[in-house]
């Protein structure tokens, strides 16, 4: 007898009916593509898998992009190096640690990860570590830019092991540390420190396939590291030059005095917020606070200028402050056409020995000044208003005076102290109203620490502030000096 054969035999799969082309009884959907040569039975057995270099590579960038983020995700370096190390653990390492160099040469461990979170808790294994000069430790040799070194042999610490290695053994010992590889953190021909990284399994060995891989990623981070300090060294010395653009306040008389300033710490650019106080010839103290539209070294340089000029302009002559400011825009139209300011002018004097203290003032488009008594009572100061210097030197500028109770505080401040993002300006004048009334009867210099710690916390825009306050009622002299 002879097999009965199947009429579609021989056909190619593409030319079945699809009903035949599916085993009996099969329900499931169609196959996925399989790579060349490999059997149905395999096919049916196991999903299609991405071949393993490639695999390998996609994991090797998915960690580099993951800890590209984390770095890249504060300006702060100790901050940007604990989130690297979380990312690194345990996914590349059960533990890793990093070590720099601090501004004196010192080798300083800030950060340490393991798998396990008590075996490295914070502080546990941090702090200076000892000198590498002359040190037989892997860290001293990458320190010297060699690496990055597999380490896989580790001995205990013995008696005439130098500090540094020593320090190191034992880390490695009480860290259960299989194989381990030290890399320096080298960028732009400078090494910025070490980065450690181990492991405690066998079947997880770190091998020398790892090191080009560790390599990459410590010169990522140092690039981070040297961006990071780079930009602290550009922000110090932006806010040296804004605070020696400032001016020293009048030391000594019967009104107290007090001033703030602080830049932006969410940038590196110095701004046109300023403060000034002096005492006139006849005793008066003129009262200054400005904003010059801007953040960059041009605003800086305008701040400076346009305090300089309005100086020489209050001391040329004894003039109501509507008038002072009404010489100053137009000084300022000549000067620095396009360029507009906020400012408030003021004097804090007295008319006889026996009466009390007043503000004489006048306001272009700047934040209303803050009177507040010792009783905790607040008032903001609405009178004397005008635009903003810069529009219109043909405005008339207006003067309010209001007296100033005894032992009051009197605050000028920019928009940095009461604006906040996404919520209105009421509600940080508020704010501002609540907080100086809880300070009223502080000192004064705690007074303007408070409010700059409580109410500019966010750090998003420069802020300037001064204060005054008066004495008790019927003592000293009718001039702001003795």
């Amino acid at each position: 007898m002879c097999a009965l054969q199947d009429p579609s035999a021989g056909k190619p799969e593409k030319d079945r009916p699809a009903e035949e082309a599916r085993p009996p009884g099969a329900d499931r959907p169609a196959e996925k593509a399989r790579p060349p040569g490999e059997g149905r039975a395999a096919a049916d057995d196991e999903p299609y898998e991405v071949d393993e270099e490639v695999q390998h590579a996609l994991d090797r960038l998915t960690l580099l992009i993951n800890a590209a983020e984390a770095l890249a995700s504060t300006l702060d370096t100790d901050t940007g190096i604990r989130r690297l190390c979380r990312t690194l653990v345990p996914g590349l390492a059960d533990w890793c640690a990093v070590d720099l160099l601090d501004g004196d040469g010192q080798l300083r461990r800030v950060a340490v990860e393991h798998r396990e979170a008590e075996r490295a808790a914070p502080g546990l294994y941090e702090g200076l570590l000892p000198s590498a000069e002359g040190s037989e430790a892997g860290w001293a040799r990458a320190l010297q830019g060699v690496g990055p070194v597999l380490l896989t042999d580790f001995r205990s610490p013995r008696a005439d092991d130098d500090p540094l290695l020593a320090r190191e053994l034992e880390l490695f010992r009480r860290l259960e540390t299989d194989t381990a590889v030290v890399a320096p953190l080298r960028a732009r021909r400078q090494v910025f420190g070490v980065l450690t990284l181990a492991r405690t399994r066998r079947e997880a060995a770190l091998t020398e396939d790892s090191l080009a891989l560790v390599e990459d990623l410590a010169h990522r981070v140092a690039l981070a590291i040297d961006n990071a300090r780079l930009h602290s060294e550009v922000q110090h010395t932006a806010e040296h030059l804004q605070r020696s653009l400032l001016p020293d306040l009048p030391a000594h008389g019967p009104l107290e005095l007090a001033a703030r300033y602080r830049s932006a710490m969410a940038t590196a650019r110095v701004g046109g917020d300023w403060y000034d106080a002096f005492v006139l010839p006849d005793g008066a103290l003129a009262l200054i606070i400005g904003d010059i539209a801007g953040h960059d070294l041009h605003a800086a340089i305008m701040m400076s200028q346009t305090r300089n000029v309005l100086r020489g302009i209050a001391c040329d002559r004894k003039e109501p402050p509507g008038k002072i400011l009404a010489r100053l825009d137009a000084a300022h139209q000549i000067l620095s056409p396009h360029q507009t300011l906020t400012c408030v002018y003021g004097l804090v004097e007295k008319t006889a020995p026996d009466q009390s203290w007043q503000f004489h003032y006048s306001v272009a488009g700047h934040p209303a000044p803050l009177l507040v008594t010792r009783e905790g009572e607040t008032r903001f100061l609405d009178g004397g208003r005008g635009m903003l210097l810069g529009m219109d030197p043909d405005e008339h500028r207006p003067g309010a005076i209001e007296r100033l109770p005894p032992e009051s505080t009197l605050l000028l401040y920019t928009d940095g102290l009461i604006e906040r993002r996404a919520e209105g300006l009421d509600r940080g004048l508020a704010r501002l109203r609540q907080h100086a009334a809880a300070l009223a009867r502080k000192p004064l210099e705690v007074f303007c620490d408070e409010l700059l710690a409580g109410l500019a916390s966010d750090g998003t825009d420069d802020v300037a502030l001064i204060a005054v306050r008066t004495g008790p009622p019927r003592t000293g002299p009718a001039v702001a000096v003795p």
